[in-house]
């Protein structure tokens, strides 16, 4: 899986490049949308590294294993819990595009039948600057419901204050 990795990114980098959007033969389709999702996987991934130099975050998570290798949705926040990117990814979880979250809570994906304890829960360790683990019943866009399996966690930089929130997630059944 590696070598195709370094193929995904060489391919990236020329296709971003021309002035066309689509691969030249209809035929190689499939292959062109596995090349979409990768080069929109490869430009979160440069959007957060530069967001981490920018905040000197000090974090343990190799965030392109987190995306590339792991599959996850990346949804970060500043510090009054306003998103400030989510992977494009998360368009397939839950039908919003990231421009359509960016500035706001996480907690628009909750609803009538999202668990009040887990979010207490959750909302306690975000307050006390903790890491957490948990699975939410959330909302789609369209109004249907999915179970979200999330770890997040407060990111702090070099003189150890907090200054962003990360959360890795993922639909599960």
């Amino acid at each position: 899986m590696k070598e195709i990795q370094h193929y995904d990114k060489a391919a990236h980098s020329f296709y971003t490049k021309q002035h066309f959007k689509s691969m030249p033969v209809s035929a190689w389709d499939m292959f062109s949308h596995n090349l979409l999702k990768v080069s929109h996987s490869l430009k979160d991934i440069a959007f957060l590294e530069q967001l981490s130099k920018k905040n000197r975050w000090k974090m343990p998570h190799n965030i392109e294993e987190e995306i590339l290798g792991k599959k996850h949705v990346v949804v970060v926040t500043d510090v009054n819990l306003r998103i400030v990117h989510a992977t494009n990814t998360i368009f397939d979880m839950n039908g919003y595009s990231p421009k359509e979250i960016l500035g706001k809570q996480p907690k628009m994906f909750q609803g009538e039948a999202t668990c009040k304890t887990t979010v207490a829960e959750i909302s306690a360790a975000v307050r006390n600057k903790r890491p957490f683990e948990a699975v939410i019943l959330n909302y789609r866009k369209d109004g249907s419901t999915y179970r979200c399996w999330i770890k997040g966690q407060p990111i702090t930089n070099t003189k150890g204050e907090v200054v962003n929130f990360i959360a890795f997630e993922k639909e599960v059944a």
